[in-house]
């Protein structure tokens, strides 16, 4: 040690009885407080449930070609990828998956990844970046918020489902410009005005990016999804993700696109480049449950059907609920611990359903999320409906 260096003083010990986590407690009984509590619970193997709870919307997540097709998988190619898709997590299944995805949906690639989450954080941080606008629909999939703030580009919230204020965003911008929304809104089941914001981005030449979650397998013509429906697919500044969890059964998400656009994500999306792939398993039954829907379109246009049902018996009893333009059917309820209570009772009736609560939506309006699957047959609706109006609370309406 040099002479002139100062003695070293060690720090005063941190007291034992300092508990660095303390704010958690205090964040928690806040939490309970407000009646905002989440905790997980199993879903067991076989149920006597009647599920309105889950995204299957096509009922194809158990579907014989499904499991036998990640049975399939998963007994050629391994229980997991075994690195990034750049490494070796690529298979000839993914492959085929993005190509039948790409031509089902109506456009040039496709790129799969292992979530929908990573679809979206890679799709808004890879087309925007900084000196970019990228213009987002108010109440977007939080995959999309996340995605712009990691973007480190400029981004305008703008009102709900509003084309107008999409323009006027994008007209007051000079350079680079993205717009993204998602194409049915998870919360209420709402369709996005797609024609309007295409419109808005064609006029000041802007990219749209749409998350197609909820429209994949429901919307469109045998359910190739929400831009297929507004002719919108294929276009040259168009860009869709999808979810492989939902309509398809399975796991993981993709990117579709112009080829060029999938080029630059495999080059430049983190979420892609340091991710490791979507598993063999996953990846053979949402190739299984793809090669299904196209084979049994009329799968799509029952889901819609029976989320029309549900809406109509639900409301025409008093209850009040935003007319589904999907699968997803919204019904609001007076409070987060009267949703809760509703949905517990419900289900110890034999009705399983969501409950959304704060801060999962986006207007702080406590709801039960139910999915119209395409398999529910017409006894099962009416026994969802009757346990739905019996168990209600007394200020979302009649009970009987």
């Amino acid at each position: 040690m040099p002479q002139d260096a100062p003695p070293h003083v060690p720090a005063p010990p941190h007291p034992a009885s300092a508990d660095v986590f303390a704010w958690i407690d205090e964040a928690a009984a806040a939490r309970e407080r407000a009646g905002l509590v989440r905790t997980l619970r199993p879903r067991p193997a076989a149920s006597d449930l009647l599920d309105l709870a889950s995204n299957d919307y096509l009922g194809l997540t158990r579907h014989p070609e499904t499991v036998a097709a990640a049975e399939a998988a998963l007994h050629r190619w391994g229980a997991g990828a075994t690195g990034s898709r750049l490494v070796t997590g690529t298979t000839e299944l993914h492959g085929d998956l993005e190509r039948e995805l790409a031509d089902f949906c109506g456009f040039q690639a496709a790129l799969v990844f292992s979530s929908g989450y990573a679809a979206n954080l890679a799709a808004v941080t890879a087309l925007s970046g900084p000196g970019t606008l990228v213009v987002s629909d108010a109440a977007n999939h939080a995959s999309i918020v996340d995605g712009c703030r990691l973007s480190r580009a400029e981004t305008a919230v703008v009102p709900h489902s509003d084309p107008e204020a999409v323009a006027k965003t994008l007209g007051a911008h000079d350079g680079r410009a993205l717009v993204v929304s998602d194409s049915v809104f998870s919360v209420d089941g709402d369709a996005a005005p797609l024609a309007g914001y295409a419109a808005a981005c064609r006029e000041h030449g802007a990219a749209l990016l749409v998350d197609d979650a909820h429209g994949l397998g429901v919307l469109g013509e045998g359910g190739r999804g929400a831009l297929a429906a507004a002719g919108l697919a294929g276009g040259d500044g168009v860009v869709a993700t999808l979810t492989l969890s939902k309509s398809l059964g399975s796991q993981g998400g993709a990117v579709l696109g112009p080829a060029k656009v999938i080029r630059h994500l495999v080059n430049t999306a983190r979420s892609f480049i340091f991710d490791t792939g979507l598993a063999p398993a996953a990846a053979g039954a949402a190739l299984g449950s793809l090669r299904l829907l196209r084979r049994e379109p009329e799968r799509a246009a029952r889901a819609r059907e029976v989320a029309a049902t549900l809406y109509g018996r639900l409301t025409a009893s008093g209850l009040t609920a935003a007319r589904p333009d999907a699968a997803v059917v919204s019904v609001r309820a007076p409070s987060p611990s009267a949703a809760l209570r509703w949905a517990a009772d419900c289900r110890e009736a034999g009705l399983s359903v969501g409950c959304f609560r704060p801060p999962s939506v986006p207007d702080g309006i406590s709801r039960l999320r139910l999915t119209a699957r395409a398999d529910l047959t017409g006894d099962e609706i009416e026994r969802a409906v009757a346990t739905i109006l019996r168990t209600a609370p007394a200020a979302a309406g009649p009970a009987d």
